[in-house]
């Protein structure tokens, strides 16, 4: 890499937590943050899952640490703050999604969503935002969804709280970037990954959705790598409050 290129993609120095680490979109974006430098802390729900990415992570030279947390419960979100100490770099990934007709929805859908999707990355959030700010440098990159700017396939509660980290992310922009913290939103489109699993088993659906895209073809998690390096590091410096599409030209119809 020449010193020009090192300049704006480097994350040497840089620490970086990334929720839903394990697999999927979060992994990916984890891989790279790692290749591009930054030292990792991988959070997950399943410790098999967290040791297998770890394998996978020391196989590409990465230095990453894990840790075993259901980010749907306060006092875990409160753990992963203590445990993972000094944080350049928060990737909030961790997602579920409980696909129902909205009438179904219990109040129990509800709460479980609203407390992984949004309140998980905004007490996230409000703990390193202000540290980042003190040290007058800081990344916060939030993933949204289709769901964030419209309504998508049984959206319900995932839809809301998908829509709220738009607003989320606008407004740590407007608390943290004047002192050097940069927050933004990735949208993807529709992504072949575990999440995604249950729309992938209608039949039909997968075919219509990638022809849905202008690129002809749906998502996988590698194709976030690149604008995760570039959110996260010295290249995205005047960028921030903005949603990313990331989504094959998917929303654009």
């Amino acid at each position: 890499m020449s010193d020009y290129l090192r300049a704006l993609f480097s994350l040497d120095g840089r620490r970086a937590l990334v929720t839903g680490g394990s697999s999927g979109i979060g992994y990916e974006i984890a891989e790279a943050l790692g290749r591009a430098g930054a030292e990792l802390v991988i959070v997950a729900r399943r410790q098999p899952e967290l040791d297998k990415a770890l394998d996978r992570l020391a196989g590409h030279g990465v230095r990453a640490t894990a840790i075993s947390a259901d980010l749907g419960e306060r006092a875990a979100v409160r753990r992963v703050c203590e445990q993972a100490g000094q944080i350049d770099i928060l990737v909030n990934d961790a997602a579920n999604n409980i696909r129902k007709p909205m009438a179904e929805l219990t109040e129990d859908d509800y709460d479980q969503t609203i407390a992984v999707n949004l309140t998980a990355p905004y007490l996230l959030g409000q703990h390193y935002g202000p540290r980042m700010a003190e040290r007058g440098w800081g990344r916060i990159i939030n993933i949204g969804s289709q769901q964030t700017v419209s309504a998508f396939g049984d959206s319900g509660v995932y839809g809301a709280a998908k829509a709220a980290i738009g607003g989320l992310t606008r407004s740590q922009a407007e608390a943290w970037s004047p002192r050097g913290v940069c927050v933004n939103t990735i949208i993807p489109g529709f992504v072949l990954t575990p999440l995604t699993e249950p729309a992938q088993a209608v039949p039909g659906r997968v075919e219509q959705l990638a022809a849905r895209h202008m690129t002809r073809r749906n998502g996988v998690p590698a194709d976030f790598a690149g604008a995760a390096v570039f959110l996260a590091g010295a290249a995205s410096a005047f960028v921030t409050g903005q949603m990313l599409y990331v989504d094959g030209g998917f929303s654009v119809h």
